[in-house]
């Protein structure tokens, strides 16, 4: 039993990334507990069971007054024995009905199949990160003034949606500083803005509840706004690969303009699909922007180059701290100031103004006008060029409703199909679905795996290929169990979730094992097929049942999302919780009903 619930962790092995780094801790914690019960149980308790127990179980002294425990255990005897009894009762009645048994068992599970299209699918379940950041942007163009005015009213809805007890602090970036400190920054242009809103660590509503409530008043009372919401929080970087979004459309090549123009097209196609509340795209092309055409041969008769021409235009707009920067040290504290140049901001208000700056050499004395030597133009730029790998992109950020990111994925696969798409240009899914599908077949590949590992193991054990097709048949009612319980409770299909599944293997292989085993030691006894059965199914219904039992309660609290951080670990307890409660159910007839109906017929037959 220890080995085979070893096996079934097999599947951690093929896993790579975040997937691996979260359960491998688990998987060597598991197998090492599970080792040293095994020293314990094979040594420890027979000395402890040798010194303690004086009597036959149930048999108390006469003499002696009966405890509290002792008082409790004799009822709680008499009431198992009962159910004993009606054990014993459906047993015979599947005993004599094996083959209609097996034939409701694969309805049953048939049936059940049905349930998985329905579930949800995602990376790992949603945490509340006690905060969210919503990315903003106004209309191109729009004045960084008029950007603040639009923060303000943002703001102003967090105030109202959030209320005092619930919020911390709100902290806005508004438009971009065209210095060092623009790295830092995820703006792009006057017109774009991000506003950070956290919650105190005692907060009654969830941040994600706060985040819907304030996307549909932004929607509904500033609908020039585009925004994007995401909860900032770390869990989500990681499995987002440090992209913004759980799901990030791509569109890559050297045409900045048609991947914008196919971006577009996609999104307002994306936004169509059922399930995404946000449709993104960080990038625009229709910035307004003014292009410097400096004609050499005049500048150079000026005795300018154009790389002064430059830096007396960078001076005058911004400042000289990027191009000659220059520090002053106070002799007195020892504290350096950073010294810049700069025009005064009312000198430079439209473009004459601009076009008569006047440009200085460093070997020449006088001076000549901007227009002179250039020629400055309108034309519209993009407002941020971004690349992967070499290659220009344009993003398309897409945030869904709830945790669900396998179905939106799935439709803009099929959209992506019949979107005819220019030549030069790509389009790829990255963010965490895309560790989402790597993980989920690792997960598939490593299952199947550790199944025939587990049959090849049972068949050593027991010299027999039929025995090992009996006892994996404790698989089927578990995984209908897990599908059951994820969709009556609402729980997504993800990697929580398929470990939750992982361990329900190993603890219902091992329910089945203590039947068939017990089974065919009965058989070398003498008894008969079905009288070895019977007796095998009533004499291991305890453990089975204490050993389910009391994974369900261990795991119940974990699984009702009591405690702080438990909505992580919620599917993998509810997947197991489900898995083992209707397996050690139906497990308990099954088997048996099985085990007659293969060796029942063999044993007539001889």
């Amino acid at each position: 039993v220890v080995v085979v619930v070893v096996l079934v962790f097999f599947p951690v092995t093929f896993l790579f990334g975040v997937s691996r780094f979260l359960f491998q801790a688990l998987a060597l914690a598991v197998v090492l507990s599970l080792f040293a019960s095994y020293v314990v149980a094979m040594t420890v308790v027979p000395l402890f069971c040798a010194r303690f127990i004086k009597s036959p179980h149930g048999q108390h002294h006469p003499e002696h007054k009966p405890s509290i425990g002792g008082s409790f255990n004799k009822w709680f005897n008499r009431q198992f024995e009962k159910l004993l009894n009606g054990y014993d009762y459906l047993i015979a009645g599947v005993l004599k009905a094996p083959v209609m048994v097996m034939v409701g068992l694969f309805v049953l599970f048939g049936v059940s199949l049905a349930i998985f299209p329905l579930l949800g699918v995602s990376f790992f379940p949603r945490t509340d990160a006690g905060q969210f950041v919503i990315s903003l942007k106004s209309p191109t163009g729009t004045k960084i003034e008029n950007t603040n005015e639009d923060v303000k009213k943002v703001e102003q809805i967090i105030r109202e949606e959030v209320p005092p007890h619930d919020l911390n602090v709100i902290v806005s970036n508004i438009g971009i500083n065209t210095d060092i400190s623009a790295i830092y920054s995820s703006n792009s242009a006057p017109h774009t803005s991000v506003v950070q809103a956290s919650l105190k660590e005692d907060h009654e509503t969830g941040s994600y509840e706060y985040m819907n409530r304030i996307r549909k008043r932004i929607a509904r009372e500033l609908p020039q706004l585009s925004a994007y919401f995401q909860s900032g929080g770390l869990v989500d970087a990681v499995l987002n690969l440090g992209l913004p979004a759980p799901i990030d459309v791509q569109v890559s090549g050297s045409n900045v303009k048609a991947g914008y123009e196919l971006a577009q097209r996609l999104a307002r196609e994306i936004r169509n699909i059922p399930n995404t509340s946000d449709v993104y795209i960080p990038q625009d092309l229709d910035y307004p922007s003014l292009r410097l055409d400096i004609n050499r041969e005049r500048a150079g008769q000026m005795g300018l180059s154009q790389h002064e021409v430059v830096n007396n235009v960078i001076t005058a707009l911004t400042s000289n701290a990027m191009i000659a920067p220059s520090y002053w040290i106070d002799p007195k504290s020892g504290n350096d100031y950073m010294l810049t140049v700069q025009y005064p901001e009312a000198q430079i208000t439209s473009l004459p103004d601009l076009r008569a700056i006047p440009l200085h050499s460093g070997h020449e004395n006088g001076a000549t006008r901007l227009d002179m030597v250039s020629e400055v133009t309108r034309f519209l730029s993009p407002t941020e060029v971004d690349h992967y790998q070499l290659r220009r992109i344009t993003d398309i950020f897409v945030q869904t409703e709830n945790e669900d990111l396998g179905h939106v994925a799935d439709r803009i696969d099929q959209l992506v199909a019949k979107t005819k798409i220019p030549d030069g240009l790509r389009i790829n899914l990255r963010g965490s679905v895309q560790g989402m599908r790597t993980s989920f077949q690792s997960f598939g590949f490593g299952l199947i795996m550790s199944v025939v590992l587990l049959f090849l193991v049972i068949t050593a054990q027991f010299r027999s290929f039929l025995d090992p097709v009996l006892i994996l048949l404790a698989l089927p009612p578990g995984i209908t169990g897990v599908l059951l319980t994820l969709w009556l409770t609402g729980t997504t299909l993800n990697v929580m979730s398929l470990m939750g599944i992982v361990m329900m293997v190993g603890i219902s292989v091992s329910d089945s094992i203590l039947i068939v085993e017990f089974t065919k030691q009965l058989q070398k006894e003498g008894l008969n097929v079905r009288q070895a059965v019977a007796r095998a199914a009533r004499v291991r219904l305890r453990p089975v049942l204490m050993t389910s039992l009391a994974t369900v309660i261990g795991l119940l609290p974990m699984a009702m999302k009591l405690g702080e951080g438990s909505e992580a670990y919620a599917p993998l307890a509810r997947a197991i919780c489900g898995g083992v409660g209707v397996s050690a159910m139906l497990t308990v007839f099954v088997v048996p009903a099985a085990y007659t109906l293969v060796y029942g017929r063999k044993e007539s037959a001889a």
